[in-house]
């Protein structure tokens, strides 16, 4: 046997090898992906564990202090306070958010600040109203959407003809006679992120006055630059309001 033909043969085997190593990667990904997909999967549609005894020192902490207003089981009351078990609000709903507003409060309504309960105290509370999600949370995900990049000139039109009858003119809820909460004060428009704010406008809350304004069945039938418009105008409304 020549040179040339043990080269040859070199070149087959290791060309064989190379195959052999690419198959069973492939077979290792495939399986890696196929148990990924099944705990993913396996974990679609339940909402997020919480802890009972943290839930239940919640439920007393917020007997104590927000009951008065939130109502019991913090279901609200239309003109006076939202409802803070909504399964729309408890999906979209970041605990980081949950826990600055019960921290802050909302300057210029009636939701006064308890950061006087402390970090544990306010966690608890946040753990009672999450024990009543029937949902997944997908806050991670609304959060992470792009920012509006609307013309706040259209997304005033839009506010003021559809918005404001339930908001107020500048967005000042309760305040302002109207059947929907302030979502024209910064306590509000610090904390929400773009996303949330377009979930909400998009698909409402279900058993309360806030109904979906997007697609066939939406009460104007917005369309997405139509509600980044209305986004992009509320960013202005704190300068004003």
């Amino acid at each position: 046997m020549n040179i040339k033909h043990v080269i040859l043969l070199m070149i087959a085997l290791f060309t064989l090898v190379l195959t052999g190593c690419s198959k069973e990667q492939d077979s290792s990904n495939t399986k890696s992906s196929s148990s990924t997909k099944t705990a993913t999967s396996s974990m679609a549609g339940l909402p997020e564990k919480v802890d009972p005894a943290l839930a239940d020192r919640g439920k007393k902490l917020y007997n104590q202090n927000c009951v008065f207003c939130h109502q019991a089981d913090a279901v609200g009351k239309a003109g006076f306070a939202p409802s803070l078990t909504n399964q729309e609000f408890l999906e979209t709903v970041s605990d980081k958010f949950l826990m600055a507003t019960v921290r802050d409060g909302r300057a210029g309504t009636g939701m006064p600040p308890f950061a006087h309960l402390g970090r544990k105290d306010v966690e608890a509370i946040v753990a009672f109203l999450r024990s009543h999600a029937k949902r997944p949370n997908r806050s991670a995900a609304i959060d992470a959407q792009p920012q509006s990049m609307g013309d706040p000139r259209l997304g005033k039109f839009w506010f003021d003809s559809i918005c404001a009858t339930c908001h107020g003119p500048n967005g000042d809820g309760y305040a302002a006679g109207g059947t929907g909460t302030a979502i024209g004060k910064a306590g509000f428009l610090d904390k929400a992120s773009d996303g949330f704010i377009r979930e909400t406008i998009k698909h409402g809350r279900g058993n309360t006055r806030m109904i979906g304004y997007s697609g066939p069945e939406g009460l104007a039938n917005l369309s997405d630059k139509d509600i980044d418009d209305i986004i992009a105008y509320l960013r202005t409304v704190p300068s004003k309001n």
